[in-house]
């Protein structure tokens, strides 16, 4: 908006571009627009005016049911992909989904199709290893991704790093198929920890940690054998990864951190997966493959499972429905609130909504 410096401005690969400064357009005071980078809470909404006249049970029912309608409506959704692919390969999918933010989702479910589980399975399945199986893993899924040095136009070959001219050469002598290009990922200003390069790594490791009996054996056992409380933290360490390879020391290829930052998969973002993924797939595979005992199971897991990081749909339907922190104190409340703001709030629909009902004062 300002640009007080002079000086041309700079894009991390060192190409100039032109700068236009705003300030001088703009006649609003800088607290006027700062209050407009929130979603404003709209006083005349039904929702918000039906909540002032609702008991805290009564909104707290509608949260419930409206995280489970969520949480099922996943589970159908992978029951119609298991008909249509593998298991394994859909539980992969989804997991894959969910390691980059949105802007980055569909490139991970693309990258999934072009290397599928079978692939990097296959690479586990031999006698060769740990490392050796990363180095082919990753190698596989950077290369496909277009996201390895050689194929980057702001990351130059480091031709004195031997392991990352390994990746090239494993890539090359892969013949999979056509990468994606660079420009199919979000790589700008995204945080370190939700870093492509990062996740993909993080991806093989999780692959490597299951070769025995694989992925999607091992992460169904999971939700079978944990106690359903406490269950957080059992669920989470099967997912978390930590390495102290290059990429406890490095953000992105040649891109060394001031400190090691050895989490390539942390639990917020474990806790994430299991409530989007997880939890609602194992529910869809256990009617399919007659393990009755793994519904109820899964449906108790995720109504036991406490709140998770706040995000900003929380935060603004917390403010349009005037609801506090202390109610929205689960899993399912939260993914309640989403489901709202989903199905309701961004389609116009809130004379439809449950809280704006004359009855809703006695039940939703």
């Amino acid at each position: 908006m300002w640009h007080d410096t002079g000086a041309a401005t700079k894009l991390q690969n060192g190409d100039s571009i032109p700068t236009l400064a705003l300030h001088k357009y703009i006649k609003d005071p800088v607290n006027q627009r700062l209050s407009r980078t929130e979603p404003p809470v709209n006083l005349n909404k039904p929702g918000v005016k039906a909540t002032e006249r609702l008991t805290t049970g009564i909104i707290a029912e509608f949260l419930d049911s409206a995280g489970e309608e969520r949480f099922l409506t996943k589970a159908t959704k992978f029951h119609a992909d298991l008909a249509q692919m593998e298991a394994s390969q859909c539980l992969y999918q989804g997991i894959m989904g969910a390691l980059g933010y949105s802007r980055n989702k569909l490139a991970f479910l693309e990258l999934a199709r072009r290397v599928p589980l079978q692939s990097l399975e296959s690479i586990t399945s031999h006698q060769i290893p740990d490392g050796e199986c990363l180095n082919r893993q990753q190698a596989l899924l950077l290369g496909t991704a277009g996201l390895l040095p050689s194929q980057r136009r702001d990351r130059h070959q480091e031709n004195n790093d031997k392991w990352i001219c390994k990746l090239e050469r494993l890539w090359t002598s892969s013949h999979l198929g056509e990468a994606m290009s660079r420009d199919d990922w979000h790589l700008f200003r995204v945080r370190p920890n939700n870093s492509p390069i990062r996740r993909l790594a993080a991806m093989s490791y999780l692959i490597l940690r299951y070769r025995e009996k694989g992925i999607l054996d091992r992460l169904t056992n999971m939700v079978k054998e944990v106690p359903v409380s406490p269950s957080r933290y059992r669920l989470e360490k099967g997912l978390v990864v930590t390495t102290n390879d290059y990429w406890a020391s490095h953000f992105d290829f040649g891109l060394a951190s001031r400190m090691r930052n050895p989490t390539l998969l942390g639990r917020r973002r474990a806790a994430d997966i299991i409530i989007n993924v997880l939890l609602p797939f194992t529910l869809a595979w256990s009617k399919l493959t007659s393990q009755p005992e793994l519904e109820p199971k899964s449906l108790a897991l995720y109504h036991h499972y406490p709140k998770l990081t706040v995000n900003t749909i929380e935060r603004h339907m917390k403010a349009q429905l005037r609801v506090s922190s202390s109610l929205v104190n689960s899993a399912r409340r939260q993914q309640g609130l989403i489901h709202i703001y989903n199905t309701l709030c961004t389609q116009g629909r809130c004379n439809q909504c449950p809280l704006s009902q004359p009855e809703a004062g006695n039940h939703v």
